[in-house]
């Protein structure tokens, strides 16, 4: 069912639901429910609560739980712009953060709360009811994109109309609500189509959390849903899993296959307010079946086009510029690479970013090379950069024998062209940094060998 915001969506199931459970927890060691007709009356108190502080942007320090969840719609439905922002993100990250996106109030861990009012604002402009989700800065710095409760809605029913849901099906949430993927496909998803969604108890529960809540479906990152099929910690109750938020390993795809759950890919962006194309169960596990208010189609140059008005992005907070470099006339530039099969299915074949353009014109396609350089070195963490138009690799940890590395790195190497072989090695003396779904963030690594 398709709802024009967040209080339309809580009205209406407090009305034709009211005793229906909304949302489950964990307290005390037991299961605590929430009908519709409690969670709607729990905002609504908490919307009065924040009318009457006089505050206008509110970052709320997303912890997956109850409260969060009631802050998050309350927040909108006070009419404050709300800032998703994590709770584990490094202190230097989030201080970044609530200055760009102007805060004047936070919500969440005290201790947090406490280290982050030196960047607060005493009053900030705004209001507007609008949400700011961070992107995940794989490839540039992560920019605040802003989304609204009616572009998030919209999202959750294009989920919805390709793989509904019913209110007998319990929806498991173990993913980060200030992700988009997470906030849409582990929580909007399930209530939108009248569901229970289970709140996780965090990660140190994640092999425990399918057992104790017994849900019907789950959405899961790649690496998540590798966790769980590893220590064997799915339901034997789980019909549906949904994959979305990064590549999904083939390995993965074929251990999910064992379950009696259907499997399902899906691809989004924060840009889109989620998600943007399903694959539904059947035969390729990688062609996406394209969401019913989005219109996908291929440019020369093989990047996938998204025309979808009702959930693209308003553009990224503040920054005029990179706005237009990505949305032009209504049409959001991915910088994915794909293709379009006969049906209209799309398929994923890359990163724009992710490939490096030599000076001859030449493209080096990176998560292939590094998956090559990765697997000759005994499956190491690598990245690849252009330095002064020469790729260099760069190595997890301390320095090592380089003669050594070359040898291992040679028989890769040699079935390269010459301009596309790595000519140095350098060291980083910490693990790579990495994305919360498990992408190394080369802008970080550039920025940091430059002294930035």
């Amino acid at each position: 069912m398709r709802f024009e915001g967040f209080s339309a969506l809580l009205s209406h199931w407090a009305e034709h639901a009211p005793d229906a459970p909304a949302l489950r927890c964990e307290s005390k060691g037991a299961i605590r429910t929430c009908t519709f007709s409690t969670l709607l009356d729990r905002v609504k108190k908490r919307a009065a609560v924040l009318q009457a502080e006089q505050k206008h942007t509110l970052g709320i320090l997303a912890d997956g739980s109850f409260d969060c969840v009631t802050e998050i719609f309350a927040s909108v439905l006070a009419g404050r712009r709300t800032v998703l922002l994590s709770e584990n993100a490094a202190d230097e990250v989030l201080l970044e953060q609530v200055k760009e996106a102007e805060l004047d109030a936070l919500w969440g861990d005290s201790q947090l709360r406490r280290d982050l009012a030196p960047a607060l604002l005493p009053s900030a402009e705004g209001g507007e009811g609008l949400l700011l989700f961070f992107t995940s800065g794989t490839t540039s710095r992560a920019k605040a994109v802003v989304l609204t409760d009616a572009s998030l809605m919209s999202s959750a029913y294009n989920g919805g109309a390709l793989l509904p849901l019913d209110p007998s099906d319990t929806l498991l949430c173990l993913l980060p609500l200030d992700h988009v993927f997470g906030f849409v496909c582990g929580l909007l998803w399930g209530l939108s189509c009248g569901a229970c969604v289970a709140l996780g108890r965090g990660a140190r529960h994640y092999h425990e959390d399918c057992i104790f809540f017994r849900p019907t479906a789950l959405s899961a990152v790649p690496a998540l849903l590798g966790f769980l099929l590893k220590y064997r910690a799915l339901n034997p109750d789980l019909r549906t899993i949904l994959i979305g938020a990064g590549g999904c390993p083939p390995e993965i795809l074929r251990a999910a296959k064992t379950t009696d759950a259907r499997v399902c890919f899906g691809y989004g962006l924060t840009e889109t307010s989620s998600g943007v194309a399903l694959s539904l169960g059947e035969g390729d596990p990688y062609a996406m079946t394209v969401c019913p208010d989005d219109v996908v189609t291929i440019a020369p140059d093989g990047e996938v086009l998204i025309e979808a008005p009702t959930c693209v992005m308003q553009g990224y907070w503040k920054k005029p510029d990179d706005t237009a470099e990505v949305l032009q006339g209504g049409v959001l530039h991915t910088g994915d690479l794909g293709t379009l099969d006969e049906a209209g299915r799309l398929k994923l074949t890359g990163r724009k970013k992710e490939m490096l353009v030599l000076s001859d014109g030449t493209k080096l396609y990176l998560p292939e090379y590094e998956q090559a350089l990765s697997n000759a070195l005994g499956g190491e963490p690598v990245c690849v950069l252009l330095v002064a138009d020469q790729p260099i690799l760069v190595l997890e940890g301390e320095m090592r024998d380089p003669a050594a590395i070359w040898a291992k790195l040679r028989p890769v190497l040699d079935q390269r062209p010459r301009n596309q072989q790595i000519r140095a090695i350098e060291f980083y003396e910490k693990p790579l940094p990495r994305t919360a779904s498990g992408k190394i963030m080369r802008w970080v690594i550039q920025r940091e060998r430059e002294g930035l």
